[in-house]
């Protein structure tokens, strides 16, 4: 990546707007079925941190991807997320994962405001090309991870919303000339939730003293027969 590209993603990135992929333009007409980020709909036991999946699906036929020619694959985004009640999230984390978990990104950000956390990733094509599966079911390839820790007062029953916020969410080649977004109709947007379960109560040192000497009585009568 050129720096001068790199210092305008930098720029944009403090002040909370994406504005090299924003302001891009798309190739060709209206796309039949863009790519998607989708956030994984998942179930976390209280008091845990649970690891939400985000993944990203490359389809032929959209202004980027691994059918375009060299200089047009999707190999950077930005990832919104804004999560809802706020008050049953104690902590939250954006990190890569799946098929870019071993690469080297040329920008990496991890923005977040009260009830929002982004994700902001651009990787050279030429020395860390994303390996996507082109077509590849839904929901595509795992991208990252959010790590979300919940609060204590977050009982069963609570739902999460993980909504993904359609103005800054984007997909992007490496040179910030071409982007995907939901405003140009090359990008959909699918949400996800965490719904919070019981957590599996810890044995009491009194049940664990008893299923002790269970398991001795248990060997005993073993050995004499």
């Amino acid at each position: 990546m050129k720096a001068n590209h790199l210092k305008t993603i930098r720029a944009a990135l403090l002040t909370g707007i994406v504005a090299g992929m924003m302001a891009s333009p798309v190739l060709g007409g209206s796309v039949s079925t863009p790519d998607s980020v989708t956030v994984a709909t998942v179930n976390g036991p209280q008091f845990t941190t649970v690891n939400v999946p985000v993944s990203i699906r490359d389809l032929s036929g959209t202004p980027l991807g691994l059918d375009q020619p060299a200089g047009m694959h999707i190999q950077a985004y930005a990832i919104k997320v804004n999560y809802s009640p706020a008050s049953a999230v104690q902590s939250v984390t954006f990190t890569r994962s799946g098929i870019t978990a071993g690469l080297t990104p040329a920008f990496e950000s991890s923005p977040s405001g009260p009830g929002t956390i982004s994700l902001i990733d651009s990787f050279s094509e030429a020395t860390n090309p994303i390996p996507f599966t082109l077509n590849g079911a839904a929901p595509g390839n795992e991208v990252a991870q959010l790590h979300v820790t919940l609060a204590p007062t977050a009982t069963p029953g609570t739902v999460i919303t993980l909504t993904l916020d359609s103005t800054l969410t984007t997909l992007s080649n490496d040179s910030g000339t071409t982007s995907e977004m939901t405003s140009n109709s090359s990008l959909t947007l699918v949400n996800g939730q965490i719904t919070v379960t019981p957590s599996v109560p810890a044995m009491s040192h009194i049940a664990i003293l008893l299923l002790a000497l269970t398991l001795a009585v248990l060997g005993m009568r073993v050995i004499r027969f």
